[in-house]
Order: structure tokens, then sequence, then C-alpha cells
């Protein structure tokens, strides 16, 4: 089938042997060109067939996620291509990933208890290197808070607690413990000379150790229950020699190096056994997500009545039908199935899915248009004409080649690393710039073109094709060019815009004019093209589907419908066009405004100076009297046609087809006599009141909306001419170096940012105006659903 229209479908009912249908389903998954009806839309998730297999395909999911997160938090990478490995059966791996995944917590659940006990070392002996250089010494087990039986005479004096605390904490904390003790205590702190691991998180905090002194029971029990809420480490101390101090700092700076040894040991298990999860971690998802795809498709289809066959029903392409049987085929012998699968297609009663087959290249462009809307089954696809149109009418916005030419390196830089970009996983901004790619490429493609008919690189006009055909007044200085113009003196310039009227007083009257011109010649253009697609799908379908009460010939709608559109659209801004290019040729200064103006407000007025031809003034006339003629041509007849054409039908004069299966039965009881009620002229003739009043002011509408490609291909060069000017020219006006970089960075950051960012994006969305309310307003439905088969290759890319 040709891009223009969509594949034609077929509907088709699978009767699979239960001991052949997962194998059947894996082929056509495999395949991709089978999209499943669900025959059990009417059941939960938990009362179908395959529920305790997705369930179990889930809890392998959850296991190779939890695998995966345990490979990223360590620090290595899964291998993206897996040395080749036997293939394995689903219930082997769910035994090796229970195995793996039992152990890898073992191997946490042990390594986390060490590192605690690890870091109340670390944190102990951080505290205690402090308190011995005040002559202080700890007690043996930091572990148990037990304090010292102090004689009587100390019951009353001076005590302390020393402690760490996170750092960000230590503030707040010495602010807490001086109200709760109203003053009455002296606070001491001192950064500690080692980082702490937070258990939580895994990184590196910074810890404060600290003593406070106090006196009396009530005080000690406040500062513990304030160091308990703020997570903050305590040791109770009493006065002992240096010299036992200094034995129970070896002691555990022993420890400490026994627990590192071990903890090394550990983790180097642990990543051993990482490593080798994550050579396979690859294939064993993506088997895992087939599996659970090929049960949740399992699950869309119904048993027959002996409950040995699963039956199912979907949409397949024609062309796809061979290679379907084939699968199914290869399905029944590799099974060994006795009984083969029956594969014929059936009537639908829904309409069929629209599918498309694009490649890298068109992909982009057909996204484009499906996001607007599907195309209904085998309507015309605007993708095809938006794969030119839509670069083009970007670049006339755009138009500079030297910013076209930026975007070009762009562009290339992502079509050649292409293989690698797709096997990495990219931001939000790269994968939109990556998956239209192509669009770029035609997009700067179209702007360098487009900027060499402007004459502008980065606002600047270049003598590339041969010399100008003016010259200035005064030959000297050029100083009169603004004021009073230029004079020519040989053969026009060959291609684009005269490099010479740059700065003159004829650039800007003439660029205006031009651009404007072009933009409405553009848009007449475009819409003509397509109200002449409207008139080529009711061809195709052999009749118009735009009135729920019936259907009007091939016939009618082009009289009553193309025509006086067609009519209507071109005898008042066809006509104007018309006149762009003759007034283009002949050269003439005929003022168009007033033409289109006094054509309607003084039709039979001589038209002087202003007329381009003879016999102006009379068709004029006439295209005026056709173009009202033509709204009433819209309005009044197809709602009559379609009255008359249905009081026929149900007065026995036509006949349609009789249903005959149940299923018409059902879905359209006793039809006839309920459409025959529900026939209301009043509305259908609203309807069309409304259609035609839409199509009469959108002509006009959209015409006036084309004129965006003249003001932002306007803006555009303005833009660029100012930061040219006014930030390039005038920092390099400048005898001073460090001005001039300046300058430079600031134009290259306002180009890059503003121009090539900004300005691409704007254009981008007015070019996507353009050809969704413009161009396929005028024949695209749009209302059409995406043909998604069940396939394995979507599965590639997706995350669990």
């Amino acid at each position: 089938m040709d891009h223009l229209r969509s594949e034609k479908m077929s509907f088709v009912q699978l009767i699979i042997p239960v001991e052949s249908a997962h194998r059947a389903v894996s082929y056509l998954g495999e395949l991709g060109l089978v999209q499943f009806r669900d025959l059990n839309a009417d059941k939960s998730p938990f009362q179908r067939t395959f529920v305790n297999q997705v369930k179990r395909c889930g809890e392998m999911s959850r296991k190779l996620r939890f695998f995966k997160d345990q490979i990223s938090k360590a620090g290595l990478l899964s291998s993206a291509h897996p040395a080749s490995q036997p293939d394995i059966e689903l219930e082997e791996l769910e035994v090796q990933l229970a195995e793996h995944e039992r152990e890898l917590l073992e191997i946490n659940a042990n390594s986390e208890k060490l590192r605690q006990t690890y870091n109340e070392l670390l944190e102990f002996k951080l505290v205690l290197l402090k308190v011995i250089w005040q002559n202080m010494a700890a007690t043996l087990n930091p572990h148990v808070f037990q304090e010292m039986q102090p004689d009587l005479s100390s019951k009353a004096g001076l005590r302390f607690i020393s402690g760490i605390i996170c750092k960000s904490k230590a503030l707040m904390f010495e602010r807490m413990v001086f109200r709760a003790t109203r003053g009455n205590l002296l606070f001491n702190q001192a950064p500690a000379e080692e980082q702490v691991m937070d258990p939580v998180t895994s990184e590196m905090v910074e810890k404060t150790v600290f003593v406070v002194f106090f006196s009396g029971e009530q005080a000690k029990s406040k500062i513990l229950k304030i160091c308990d809420a703020f997570g903050a480490s305590c040791y109770l101390f009493r006065r002992i020699p240096i010299n036992k101090g200094k034995y129970v700092e070896r002691y555990v700076m022993s420890r400490l190096s026994e627990l590192e040894t071990t903890l090394d040991a550990g983790f180097r298990q642990r990543n051993k056994a990482l490593s080798s999860i994550g050579f396979c971690i690859g294939k064993w998802s993506l088997m895992v997500r087939k599996e659970k795809a090929v049960y949740d498709t399992l699950n869309m289809l119904n048993f027959d009545v002996t409950k040995k066959c699963l039956v199912g029903e979907g949409w397949c392409p024609l062309f796809a039908k061979p290679e379907i049987q084939v699968a199914l085929q290869r399905a029944t012998i590799d099974s060994n199935s006795q009984v083969g699968i029956i594969f014929h297609g059936m009537d639908a009663v829904e309409p069929p899915p629209t599918y498309f087959r694009t490649n890298r290249f068109t992909h982009a462009f057909q996204e484009i248009v499906d996001a607007y809307g599907v195309a209904r089954y085998q309507e015309a696809n605007p993708a095809v004409y938006t794969v030119i149109t839509f670069p083009f009418l970007f670049a006339v916005m755009f138009g500079d080649w030297g910013h076209g030419m930026c975007l070009l390196l762009g562009s290339l830089i992502l079509i050649f690393r292409e293989r690698k970009l797709q096997s990495q996983k990219l931001g939000n901004f790269m994968e939109m710039a990556f998956g239209g790619r192509y669009v770029l490429l035609l997009m700067a493609l179209f702007s360098i073109y487009c900027g060499l008919i402007y004459n502008e690189f980065f606002s600047v006009p270049f003598y590339i094709f041969g010399s100008s055909a003016y010259k200035c007044r005064d030959p000297t200085t050029c100083s009169d060019a603004y004021t009073t113009g230029l004079i020519k003196y040989r053969e026009p310039y060959q291609f684009g815009v005269d490099p010479k009227w740059r700065g003159s007083r004829s650039e800007l009257p003439f660029v205006n004019s031009l651009k404007m011109k072009m933009s409405i010649l553009l848009g007449v253009t475009q819409m003509n093209v397509g109200i002449i697609l409207s008139y080529f799908n009711a061809k195709f379908y052999g009749s118009s589907l735009d009135i729920r009460s019936g259907q009007v010939s091939l016939m009618h709608h082009f009289m009553y419908q193309f025509v006086p559109q067609m009519i209507f659209l071109n005898s008042l801004f066809g006509y104007l066009s018309l006149l762009i290019v003759i007034k283009w040729c002949t050269g003439s200064k005929a003022d168009l405004y007033h033409v289109m103006i006094y054509m309607f407000l003084s039709p039979t007025d001589d038209l002087g100076e202003n007329q381009l031809f003879w016999g102006q003034k009379a068709l004029q006339i006439f295209l005026l009297l056709i173009a009202i003629v033509a709204v009433p041509w819209m309005l009044f007849p197809k709602p009559f046609i379609l009255k008359k054409l249905h009081s026929e039908r149900f007065q026995g004069r036509t006949y349609g087809i009789l249903g005959t299966s149940e299923i018409d039965l059902d879905v359209e009881p006793d039809s006839a006599r309920q459409h025959h009620e529900e026939f209301n002229f009043s509305e259908v003739f609203v309807h069309q009141m409304i259609h035609s009043i839409e199509f009469v002011l959108g002509a006009v509408s959209n015409t006036a909306s084309y004129l965006r490609l003249w003001a932002l291909s306007l803006a555009h060069s303005e833009l660029s001419t100012v930061f040219y000017e006014k930030v390039l020219l005038l920092s390099w006006g400048y005898n001073n170096i460090i001005i001039r970089l300046i300058g430079l960075v600031v134009f290259s950051f306002a180009t890059a940012f503003i121009l090539l960012m900004m300005e691409t994006l704007s254009a981008f969305l007015h070019a996507l105006r353009l050809h969704w309310v413009e161009f396929q307003g005028k024949f695209y439905h749009g209302d059409g659903y995406k043909f998604r088969p069940f396939c394995f290759a979507s599965l590639a890319d997706e995350d669990d």
C-alpha cells in the first residue's frame, strides 16, 4: 500500500489448542503483526485464566529490579552485550533468582550489622581522642551507658557527658541544651578528624565532638533525652590515668582494623555476586518481560466450549496473513501438537485500526500528524505532504543560512551517532531532539535555502551570486542610500535579495512586501491542496460520511461541497494570489489593498492606475457574484438531498443489505425504525449551516493566519540584526580586547539561546499550527485509532 492510505486490515480469528497456545503467541509476538482484541474485558485481572503465571512474572520482575538497584548502588555496570549463555526455562530462572536474592539479602544484612558496629567504634574513637586530649579516659564498654558509682562527696560535684553529633545539628543542639538547663552548663565542641558514613544514605557526613559539663541528676536526665532526640551518640566518663586511656585507644584501633578487613571481604563477595548477575540481568529482564506479555495476551483469549482450545480475535494487515500462517504452523510443529491452529478472517462491526508502515525518516513526521489525531481507516495521510511542507514553512520563518548551518551541524551529529544514542538513556530534551533528527535535517536544509533567498548569514548579506544591480548616488560615502535610495545600473541580482539593499531605503518595504505576498501564496496553495484532498477522500470512500442520518453520493459531494468551496476560496483569495503574481511579473505599482477592499465596497468603480490587466473590473464583479452564490450553494442542497434519500429509503424505493448474523440483530435491533425516528431535518440543517459558516469565516481567518510566516520571518531577521549591530559590531568598535571578547561571548550566547533555541521552537510551533488547523482542518477527520500489535521488539526499550 502507498503512504497516502493506511494498510488494508483484516479482522481474524484464531482457534489455538492449549498445548501450543504459549508458543503460538510467542511466535506472533516475535512477528509483531497482530493486534489482539480483549475478549475478557468484563473480567477483573484476578478472574482471568493465567493470573498465577502473571503474578510469578511480576515477582521475578520485582527481584530483577532489586538486583538492578543493588548493581547501581555498588557502582557496577550491567553488561550491555552479555556473553552468550544457554537458554533456560522460566522455572529454572525463577529458582536462580530466588537463590540470588536470598544470598544478597544475607550479605546485605551482615554488612549492615558490621557497618553499624564499625561506625559506633569509629565515633567512640573520635570522641576518645578529644577526651584524652583533655586528660580524660573512657569506659571499656562504649555500647552500655553505665555510670560508675561515685563517692558521696562527688554527688554534688561537676560532671560531664561527651558525645558526637552531625555538624549540621550542632548549633541547634547547643541551643536546646542551653535552654533545657537554663544556662547552667559549660558546652565545648570541636570538629571530628574523620567523616563517618551515614547508614541510611551511605554518604560520608561531617561530625562534631562535644563535651557538656553540668551539675545534678535532673540536668543529666534532660541532656540525655535531648541527645537521644538529636540522634547523638553519648558516652559517660570518669577520671582514670592517661596510660590506661592510651590502652583503650589501641584496643579500639585494632578492633576497627579487624572490622575494615571483614567489611572489605564482604564488599568483594557482594560485588562478585552482583557482577555475575550483571552479565545476565539484561537477558533475564527481557525474558521475564516477554513471558509476562505472553501471559497477558493469553488472558485476552477465551476458552471454547470443550475447554481444549483458546479462541482469540484481532486485527492484522492483509499483507501479513501469509507470514502469520507460517508462524502458526511452526508453533504447531514445535509444540508437537496433533491439532493445527485455525486462522481465518471474519466480518467486523467496529472500524479497523490505522497502520502506516514508517521508517526512521518518516516516523517523526507521522508522529507530528498523529499528535493531532490518528487518521481514520484509509483516510488520506497528511504526513505524505508534511514531510516537505512542514520544514519548508518552518524555513520561511527561520530563513538564515548561517543559523541553518548550525541546525544542520546539530542534526548531522545526531544522525551520525544514531546507533550509539539509541542504546543510551537520554533526557527529555535530548530524546525529543534525537527522535526528530531527520525533521531537524530538513528544517536546516530548507532554512539554508530560504536564507540564501533572503541573503542573510547571521543577518549579514553576502555577494554570493555575482555583483549587485544597484549602486549609490554618492559612490564615495554611500551616505544617501537610506534617504534617497539607490540607482539601478545593470541586470537584477541572479538569486535572492540584492545585498546592496541592506541598510537602504528600499530594504524594509521590499522585504516586507516579498514575505507578506509569499505567505499569502503559500497559504492559498496549501488550503487548495487540503480541499482537493477532501474530494479524494470522498472519492476513495465512495461517499462523504459527514452526517449521521445517511450518505450522499460522490457526485453530490462533488457538486455541493467541493465545487462551492473551491469557488469561494479561489474567487477571493485565489484571485488575490493571481494579482500578486501579475504584479511581480509586470512590475506594476498597483495597490492591491485598494483593489481588494473596493472589490467589495465599490465593485463598479473605475480601477484607474490600479488596473493590472484588461477586463479586470468585469472579472472582479463576476468573481464577487459567484463567491456570494457559493455560500447558499454550500448551505441548502445537502440537507434537502439527505432528507430525500432518507425518505426514499424508508418508503421501500431503495434497499439495503440484510444482516445475516446474530450480532447485527443485537447491535442494531429494528434499525430502520430507529433511524427513521432519529432523523431531524432541523438538526441536519443547523449542522450544515455551522459547517458552511465555519468554512466561509475560516477561509478569511486561515488566509490571515498564514501571515504569521511574514511576521515570524521579520522578527527573526530583526532580532538577528540587533544582536549583530548593537552587540558584536558595537563591541568591535572599541580598541580593547576584553570588551571585544565580552561582546563576542554575549553575541554567541544570544545567538545560541535566543535565535537557535527559542526562535527555533517558536517557528516550529507556528508551522505545527498551520498544518494542524489551516491545512488538515480542510480534509482530515483524525478520529481513528492506532494499530498496536503485540510485539516483543517494543519490550526491549521499556522499563518494568
